[in-house]
């Protein structure tokens, strides 16, 4: 037959944690909930008077460069040139009739490194640091 012994004291000797971390967990909330956050704004110009009108935003003109993966190498604004020579006359002829024009350079990833070496070559001669890179893929 089955015998069923007495209970047995088995409580686990050491000590029980568990209200230590339910209390570290309280205050860990509380401080991430008082915790001084950075308020970002915006400031925004509002017209104070009814009448007032809005001002259009200026549109900053481009030149927009291509450095194409094969030949030919150098493209203007949508225009592909044989010769480095003839792209670079091109461009100074552009550039100096809208100097305040910005210079995007639109390189493709697979295009070699030569050409647009040879274009910042040219960007460095004229002076012209008003540009930006972007990366086609």
């Amino acid at each position: 037959m089955i015998e069923v012994k007495g209970e047995e004291n088995n409580t686990i000797s050491g000590l029980d944690l568990t209200p230590l971390i339910d209390i570290i967990f309280i205050v860990l909330v509380f401080l991430l909930l008082t915790a001084n956050t950075q308020l970002l704004s915006l400031p925004v110009d509002v017209p104070t008077e009814s009448s007032a009108e809005l001002t259009p935003i200026d549109q900053v003109e481009n030149i927009t460069i291509n450095v194409l993966t094969s030949e030919p190498h150098w493209a203007l604004d949508g225009v592909a040139f044989e010769q480095f020579s003839e792209f670079e006359y091109a461009f100074i002829k552009q550039y100096q009739q809208h100097s305040q024009a910005k210079v995007i350079i639109a390189a493709d990833k697979t295009a070699p490194v030569q050409p647009l070496m040879t274009l910042l070559s040219l960007l460095q001669r004229q002076q012209i640091t008003n540009t930006q890179i972007l990366m086609e893929q």
